[in-house]
């Protein structure tokens, strides 16, 4: 894919000139109170030797979500650290779940407290999940789309589920014995990215951002200029629901990471690749400008979704080192 949206110079200062829903923020903060009173209550943590992981300790951790709904998650820890240790929080891309400890030994290896979070619903596509959606009402994990569940009213859109769970994870972590509180970073690729974004926003514990080709941004712009997925679940709900689209989008406005990241004061660290067919350039830079915090972004000029890879996590890990 050649470059098909704003040049870098344009997208440097690029803003929608989108403003936020006026009770943006009170939404948030009652979802928070009366859907998460307990949010990040540790219900149960198990530690399992079974994984056979002689250098790390591995928890297999349940901590109290949206609706008091249990979110799955591992805890790993370097075998010998002595706490307080600083902890990074990551959540996964669409589709993804936890799966196995064994995909998430980077940030423990370099010293971390390290808390991965399941994707409630998810966990079907390409790494299995373990958090149903729902589970009152018989729900299990599934494959996308997710987009557009509940996306007629704020109230019942399932992002509205999944970012109160993601500023839960952060209460989580900070009730751990081993961690700092004071000292949590949030990261994630793509719906990863998006999720921390969310937690940055909403939650004053979060030190450090380090957001990669996030997904979640400027849906207005994402749909209209992307044929790929996961956008197009919602442009092709709205071919068939052609009288929803002002409603629909009024829905997104309340779940999109240009109006979290104007609420983050963590210092944030993002990634964009200027040839990204699934998060167009815009819609990153569109939340990197608004983002409120302290910040710097690496732009991979020649990259398709897949960002910087080992490259770029080789620049987090110093990014982490130094501030963290």
């Amino acid at each position: 894919m050649a470059f098909y949206d704003l040049p870098l110079e344009q997208l440097l200062t690029y803003d929608p000139g989108e403003e936020e829903p006026k009770d943006f923020m009170t939404f948030w903060e009652s979802t928070l109170e009366e859907k998460a009173p307990e949010g990040g209550k540790i219900l149960s943590m198990e530690e399992r030797p079974d994984f056979h992981l002689q250098v790390f300790r591995v928890f297999d951790l349940a901590f109290s979500g949206y609706g008091g709904q249990p979110v799955r998650a591992w805890y790993i820890l370097p075998k010998d650290a002595r706490g307080p240790l600083p902890c990074v929080v990551e959540y996964i891309g669409y589709g993804g779940g936890r799966g196995y400890p064994y995909h998430w030994l980077t940030f423990a290896s370099a010293g971390y407290a390290y808390l991965v979070m399941d994707t409630r619903g998810q966990g079907s596509s390409w790494i299995h999940g373990d958090t149903p959606d729902l589970p009152d009402e018989g729900a299990n994990p599934s494959r996308p789309g997710f987009m557009t569940q509940g996306i007629l009213s704020r109230e019942t859109y399932y992002y509205r589920r999944l970012m109160a769970d993601a500023a839960c994870a952060v209460e989580a972590a900070a009730r751990l014995e081993e961690v700092d509180p004071d000292r949590i970073a949030v990261t994630g690729g793509s719906q990863g990215g998006g999720l921390a974004l969310a937690a940055a926003g909403l939650s004053s514990r979060v030190a450090l951002c380090l957001p990669d080709v996030p997904f979640l941004c400027h849906y207005r712009r994402a749909v209209t200029i992307t044929d790929r997925d996961p956008y197009s679940e919602i442009r092709d709900f709205l071919k068939v629901h052609r009288h929803r689209e002002e409603q629909v989008l009024t829905t997104l406005s309340y779940f999109d990471g240009i109006h979290f990241a104007s609420h983050a004061r963590a210092r944030g660290y993002f990634s964009v690749a200027l040839m990204d067919t699934i998060c167009p350039p815009s819609t990153v830079f569109a939340a990197y400008n608004r983002y409120a915090g302290p910040k710097e972004i690496e732009v991979y000029t020649y990259n398709d979704h897949e960002g910087g890879q080992q490259h770029h996590l080789h620049k987090k890990l110093a990014f982490l080192r130094k501030y963290l």
